[in-house]
């Protein structure tokens, strides 16, 4: 089931499930109670049932409007009647956790093991990346039951970084270059007691600075602190074993890049999906209840290792996944100029 959140001009919201190409159903029209899909993770939790079963359950109710889904997928945020948000959001955007897991493909691997292999000027013979790999490879997918190795964690921001379908993701004044992550994450909510629960997974883009991350491998963690993009649509109950991806970046009309097909899912990953949310999941710090976290599972290709150009404000970066949901796209705006000159704090 694949499921949407919409915005009106007149700033009400709504819950949607796809159903084709073509429609959306309005679920909202036959439960009020509804403006998000937190608001059915929660009525899910009350009754004892599954989101899906409750979603289905709504849409076939004879108060559901259909939309048009084509008309929403192009709509520009705040200048329609109505459009697509992110797939998931907090009332509160500070409580929503946006992190992810790195170093979990075999393609990531070899882009992200080049770039710190040139850095270092073969000084070494064998580089973090490629060595958080091999753990990956030999203990990240454990027997059940058992803890595996850790992989690759990184902070990316609140859910005030994160964009919906057509909203623009920033290149910030101070940033040397953008970079897209194209791949999928897992949306989770924490319940009253404190458990975490899997919504679904999206489409995203894992918008980074790897011209920052390449120049040494601890500034990886301030090159995640950027807007990343996810939606347009929360995909329930997917077996995560396999998905195809491919990212396009257009400039004037011009492709200017085409990542080719690339390929997520467990199938892909040397960890599996449980050893990632466990290792995501053990701190408590990250149950608290009520919480939403958003967790990336990292890539399988960076077009920063080949390329020869850096994003500029305009690029429009399109990242699709047939048989998953539609395609994400997003226009790369500049972020504040002021931002490119020294933040001055002063004393209290």
């Amino acid at each position: 089931m694949r499921v949407v959140q919409i915005e009106r001009a007149d700033g009400t919201r709504s819950v949607g499930v796809v159903v084709s190409d073509d429609k959306v159903v309005d679920v909202t029209a036959a439960r009020p109670e509804w403006k998000r899909v937190l608001d059915v993770f929660a009525a899910a939790r009350r009754d004892g049932r599954r989101m899906s079963e409750l979603l289905h359950d709504a849409a076939s109710d004879e108060k559901a409007v259909s939309l048009s889904y084509r008309k929403l997928l192009g709509a520009a945020p705040k200048e329609s009647t109505a459009w697509l948000r992110a797939p998931i959001d907090h009332a509160d955007p500070h409580r929503v956790l946006v992190t992810g897991t790195g170093l979990t493909h075999v393609g990531g691997m070899k882009s992200r093991d080049q770039m710190h292999a040139d850095a270092a000027a073969s000084t070494a013979p064998q580089t973090d990346s490629a060595k958080m790999f091999a753990m990956g490879i030999e203990g990240g997918k454990p027997p059940e039951g058992e803890r595996g190795a850790a992989p690759e964690w990184f902070y990316k921001g609140s859910g005030a970084h994160l964009r919906g379908p057509n909203e623009p993701i920033e290149l910030p004044a101070f940033a040397l270059d953008g970079g897209e992550e194209p791949e999928l994450a897992g949306v989770y909510a924490v319940d009253d007691d404190g458990r975490p629960w899997r919504l679904g997974f999206v489409l995203a883009n894992e918008w980074s600075d790897h011209a920052t991350e390449k120049i040494n491998y601890l500034y990886l963690a301030p090159s995640k602190l950027r807007t990343a993009a996810i939606g347009p649509e929360l995909v329930l109950d997917h077996p995560f074993q396999e998905v195809r991806l491919r990212v396009t970046v257009t400039r004037g009309g011009e492709t200017i890049y085409d990542s080719g097909e690339l390929f997520s899912g467990e199938g892909a990953m040397c960890h599996s999906l449980a050893n990632c949310e466990d290792h995501h999941f053990k701190y408590p710090q990250h149950r608290v209840p009520g919480d939403v976290h958003v967790h990336f599972f990292g890539t399988s290709k960076l077009s920063y290792s080949t390329r020869t150009w850096k994003y500029q404000p305009g690029d429009i970066v399109r990242v699709e996944a047939p048989g998953f949901c539609a395609p994400l796209v997003n226009t790369v705006v500049a972020g504040d100029a002021v931002l490119g000159k020294p933040v001055r704090v002063p004393q209290a």
